[in-house]
């Protein structure tokens, strides 16, 4: 399947890793896309800093790439935080005539109750797992990592107040994805924050659950072929592999995902 995609993919990643020329955040996806056919740029922004700080380089670097290529504009696929982060640089930072689409895969557009019940915590015990966070994040390159203010713009309030001053460019066409764990033991890494959402909100991918994440042009709720879910980090194919080999009804392949993004965005002259 060869696609004529109009303008290049610029893919902006989450919290907990950066693209790197070693380790790609996105595994095997970035080279799919390109067999079919895409230009395919990334967000190179920090890890866990805070929205605004992220913002501010996803608006620089849609513009190198603008001026680099002549493209006039990119398709963006964003991933969980990724997607607040570039969401700020079109609506606040006024990038949007650069952005011919977001597609944002599992993000936070409405905040986790799990987090606000989370954050009821003493909030020096808050701090100190931020802290500690911070000096994780520092290590893998982050300068300016803000695990603390990050934590608290996951909340359903901080989300409210976001999506009321960060509204849709009606130049982008925006869409979002939700995926869902069959249970716990779908993902090893991510049983017990599986567990906990569960009980808090209900079906999730690990992390965030498909009211958490709906937002504009939603396509639905995504689940693996048979017993086998989708998690947050099978959304950008961690494992590097397919996440079956059973053929049916789901999703055995996640790079079949992003091509039917890919696809659908051609069509629509993006």
């Amino acid at each position: 399947m060869k696609i004529n995609l109009k303008y290049p993919v610029l893919l902006v990643h989450g919290m907990g890793f950066r693209d790197n020329k070693v380790i790609n955040y996105w595994g095997r996806i970035p080279k799919e896309l390109e067999k079919i056919g895409c230009k395919i740029y990334y967000g190179y922004q920090e890890s866990n800093a805070d929205i605004e700080t992220n913002g501010l380089h996803i608006k620089k670097r849609i513009e190198d790439i603008v001026s680099e290529t002549n493209c006039e504009k990119v398709n963006i696929i964003a991933h969980s935080k990724g997607g607040l982060d570039t969401r700020y640089a079109i609506s606040t930072l006024g990038i949007g005539d650069k952005v011919a689409s977001l597609t944002t895969i599992s993000t936070p557009h409405n905040g986790s109750v799990t987090v606000d019940r989370l954050l009821n915590l003493p909030d020096f015990l808050v701090r100190f797992v931020g802290f500690c966070t911070d000096c994780c994040y520092r290590i893998i390159g982050d300068k300016n990592p803000s695990s603390y203010k990050v934590f608290h713009s996951f909340t359903t309030q901080k989300a409210k107040e976001f999506n009321i001053k960060n509204p849709d460019d009606p130049n982008v066409y925006y869409q979002s994805y939700a995926f869902v764990m069959k249970n716990c033991f779908s993902d090893i890494f991510l049983w017990f924050p599986n567990l906990v959402v569960n009980f808090f909100e209900g079906e999730n991918d690990g992390l965030l659950t498909p009211a958490s994440v709906r937002w504009a042009n939603f396509k639905g709720v995504f689940r693996g072929v048979g017993n086998r879910g989708i998690s947050h980090c099978d959304e950008v194919d961690m494992r590097r592999r397919k996440l079956s080999k059973k053929v049916g009804e789901g999703v055995s392949d996640i790079t079949e995902i992003y091509k039917n993004i890919v696809k659908e965005l051609s069509e629509l002259g993006f």
